[in-house]
């Protein structure tokens, strides 16, 4: 049943893209990032998607701001950390990879190169296969974070070869210019590309975003994604106070469509995850 499941609200309070320009409330450091994540628990969220800026929001590939970030996280919270390994275009894939020092709960892996606006997204094959072993050998699980439906048979590919290990886990990102479009025929397309026992997550960018989570929720997904680094805007015209009303927001529609909230205990049941203990535990 599409409705069987509570459904993952998942904040990802940062990326590397927006500026403070674009919104204001940006959180930049690590203390601010965490902060904002702790302020979703309350409104809906059980998983936080990390980035980490430099002091003046230039995206980071620090070492020291992903540990610091995680470890804030857990000393308040069982929110279920998760870094990316996209980091930013200007970064190599070695740059990328520092979140996993952090040893978090769950890591993003892309599985394929796209446009990204007027930039190149470089992931090469070999690029996955390095994510994939390393994240293994940090014993850290992952999630394909996916741009079109050729990123989710690469990543298809990978799980059926043992290079992604677990079981399978995808992000849908939707309307990404140069990607795939945020429309119903192409999260269908995306939908239909997945293994069957997969659990999935929705993206959406900008002005798509109400309509694709909705589409959605009322298909079934694992997940739902909100926060500062895919929108700004709690409506048109109107920017967010902070991540946390993106939050509230999302757990509105998402009971307004018939869907419970996941806690985080039931989240990391859905995702199949180990319970970790907090930092000083």
């Amino acid at each position: 049943m599409w409705n069987s499941r509570p459904v993952v609200i998942v904040v990802a309070p940062t990326g590397a893209e927006v500026t403070r320009a674009q919104q204001p409330a940006l959180p930049h450091t690590p203390r601010e990032i965490a902060d904002s994540a702790l302020e979703c628990v309350d409104a809906g969220a059980s998983l936080v998607h990390i980035h980490v800026r430099e002091p003046d929001g230039t995206p980071s590939a620090n070492p020291l701001y992903f540990q610091e970030t995680v470890d804030r996280v857990r000393e308040g919270s069982d929110l279920i950390t998760m870094v990316s390994t996209g980091g930013s275009v200007e970064m190599s894939i070695e740059e990328r990879l520092t979140g996993l020092d952090a040893v978090p709960d769950l890591a993003g892996i892309e599985t394929g190169s796209l446009n990204f606006g007027d930039d190149l997204f470089i992931t090469s094959r070999a690029d996955s296969f390095k994510v994939g072993a390393l994240a293994a050998e940090a014993g850290v699980p992952l999630e394909a974070e996916v741009f079109d439906v050729g990123h989710v048979h690469s990543a298809v590919a990978m799980m059926e070869s043992g290079q992604i290990a677990g079981p399978p886990r995808f992000n849908l990102v939707l309307g990404v210019p140069g990607g795939i479009g945020a429309t119903p025929e192409a999260l269908d397309a995306m939908v239909r590309a997945l293994p069957r026992d997969a659990n999935w997550t929705v993206t959406a960018i900008g002005r798509h975003q109400r309509r694709m989570l909705a589409l959605g929720l009322l298909l079934g997904a694992t997940g739902i994604r909100v926060g500062f680094e895919d929108n700004v805007y709690l409506r048109k015209g109107v920017l967010a106070s902070s991540n946390a009303e993106l939050v509230v927001a999302a757990a509105d529609l998402a009971r307004s469509l018939g869907r419970e909230v996941a806690t985080t205990e039931q989240a990391r049941e859905i995702l199949q995850l180990p319970r970790l203990a907090r930092v000083g535990s």
